[in-house]
Parts: C-alpha cells; sequence; structure tokens
C-alpha cells in the first residue's frame, strides 16, 4: 500500500472515526453506525472507500457485513505506522473519546461478531 493511498484515506474525519473504532476488532456496520451516531448511508459509503483502497476488509456471514483491519501480518510499515499514529492522537480527542465510550455501551452481539469475539446470540436488525 503506497503512502499517498493511506493519506488519502486518512484524510477525512468519518474515515479516521471508522478506523479508529476497527482497532478495537471487526464490527458488523450496525455498530458502527451506533458508535458514530451518524446515517447507515454515510458509514456504508466511506467503508466502502477505505475497502476498495485495501484499508478495510469486509466479510459477508448471513444478513451482516462485518468490517476489520487487514491482519497485522498482512500491514505494510506504513498503514502499521499511521494506525499507531491515529490511536494514540485518538486518544485525547474527545469526539474520538465518545465514539469509543458509544461503541463499549452496544451489545456487540451480531450473529459474524459474536463468532470472532465469542459472544452469544444473533443481532441488531
Amino acid at each position: 500500500m503506497k503512502l499517498v493511498q493511506i493519506y488519502q484515506c486518512l484524510c477525512d474525519e468519518t474515515r479516521l472515526r471508522l478506523l479508529n473504532l476497527l482497532l478495537e476488532g471487526p464490527l458488523c456496520v450496525c455498530h458502527l453506525q451506533a458508535a458514530l451516531a451518524e446515517p447507515q448511508v454515510k458509514i456504508s459509503k466511506h467503508l466502502g472507500y477505505l475497502k476498495t483502497r485495501g484499508m478495510v476488509r469486509v466479510s459477508r456471514q448471513g444478513n451482516w457485513r462485518v468490517y476489520s483491519l487487514p491482519p497485522e501480518k498482512e500491514r505494510s510499515a506504513e498503514l502499521t505506522a499511521n494506525l499507531a499514529c491515529l490511536q494514540d492522537c485518538a486518544a485525547e480527542q474527545a469526539g474520538f473519546k465518545r465514539d469509543l465510550a458509544r461503541l463499549r455501551k452496544l451489545d456487540l452481539v451480531c450473529a459474524p461478531v459474536s463468532v470472532v469475539r465469542g459472544k452469544g446470540k444473533a443481532c441488531c436488525n
């Protein structure tokens, strides 16, 4: 992944917020939408942008689409460094803290996320 491509993805606040949440682990679109308190259309648009540029991966499991960052072993050094910087900087920003607080209050039991995170029942539809 080229550095310019990484910075093109990082130059939007919504995409930064999404990536910051995905640093916590794989998430269903409905959880990203709830954590960011943004419309599903906006979230999906930005996730699509990140996906086409290789910044996130998506897996379909039943009715759910689960987004995640590429595995660490597949990330370029530039991507790894920039995600670490994002995580450090976001820890000091009120908006990013609110997103994480909302995420941590959610019941993360979507079927595909529960498989990844070892939780129970079905989802948020």
